[in-house]
């Protein structure tokens, strides 16, 4: 019985390495062929013969894209809507969320119903339009970091995580004589640092990849996402936008098959995907088991 079952496992695992390898490729194609597109000389391009691997090599359009202020002016907005988005979408849940693990808590099942409702149903996008330009929220800072601090979801699940730690321990710093916020802030959240770190990296992802909310609320250029230059670049085909040599300059380069426009578009996408990738590896160690949380109750 014992070697059926170890034989089963073992075939178990060989299947399971199989899939996981080809979900891995499936995945890695489409980055690897932008980034080859990118890199590759124009008449391969034009070709069609430009596979996951560059034909010739040639980073005209990085310099293009790079030597863009407008760009840079968008990678400073992002970074400041995702970092202060994101700590405020922590800040917020955990503040929401640690009143709803507490069982004696007398509103607990009324504001558990209510954000429960808020997962159904929703006013719909012309009354938050309205109601975000009444609050004078157009075309703010504000408006690109406060409507997504919040969420219904996230705040059942750092629910579900702060009632799996002891009640002992509250119980025991409240005879200390600490208050709520206390406890939260230097008990709770250190012993969270897999689910801040996983909630993070979800909502700084959020945060780096939205553009809707910059093509609605904001009307200031100034004031774009990267996402927006990107969806410029990508969807618009504004070649004129892009590089500090404008529109003719570009023109020349294309004329001349020293650049075609799939080098720009897929340079652009290079250079704003890559900044949020290399966020993955430092929470990567926290991931596995901050997704976990909720699964099992312990």
């Amino acid at each position: 019985m014992r070697t059926r079952i170890r034989d089963g496992s073992k075939t178990f695992d060989v299947i399971n390495c199989i899939f996981i390898s080809f979900i891995c490729c499936i995945m890695l194609y489409p980055i690897l062929r932008v980034v080859a597109i990118s890199l590759s000389e124009p008449k391969y391009i034009v070709a069609g013969q430009v596979g996951i691997i560059p034909r010739g090599f040639n980073i005209l359009g990085y310099k293009i894209i790079l030597s863009n202020p407008e760009l840079w002016n968008a990678y400073k907005n992002t970074i400041l809507y995702t970092a202060v988005g994101t700590f405020l979408t922590l800040l917020v849940t955990s503040l929401t969320a640690f009143p709803l693990s507490i069982n004696d808590f007398m509103f607990k099942k009324s504001i558990t119903i209510y954000l429960a409702i808020t997962m159904f149903f929703s006013g719909g996008l012309i009354p938050t339009y309205i109601m975000i330009v009444k609050m004078g929220g157009l075309n703010s800072f504000w408006v690109m970091v406060l409507p997504m601090c919040l969420s219904a979801y996230n705040t059942f699940i750092f629910r579900s995580f702060f009632q799996n730690i002891p009640a002992e321990i509250r119980e025991s710093a409240l005879i200390d004589g600490a208050n709520d916020l206390r406890i939260l802030f230097v008990i709770i959240l250190p012993l969270s640092k897999a689910l801040l770190a996983t909630f993070a990296l979800f909502s700084a992802v959020s945060h780096w990849n939205s553009w809707f909310q910059a093509l609605i609320y904001l009307q200031d250029m100034k004031k774009h996402p990267v996402q927006m230059i990107l969806r410029r670049i990508v969807v618009d085909e504004r070649t004129d936008l892009i590089g500090g040599g404008g529109e003719t300059e570009i023109g020349d380069l294309i004329a001349t098959q020293l650049l075609t426009p799939r080098n720009l578009q897929m340079a652009a996408v290079v250079v704003v995907m890559l900044p949020i990738l290399c966020v993955y590896p430092f929470v990567q160690r926290h991931f596995v088991k901050g997704v976990m949380i909720g699964s099992i109750k312990g």
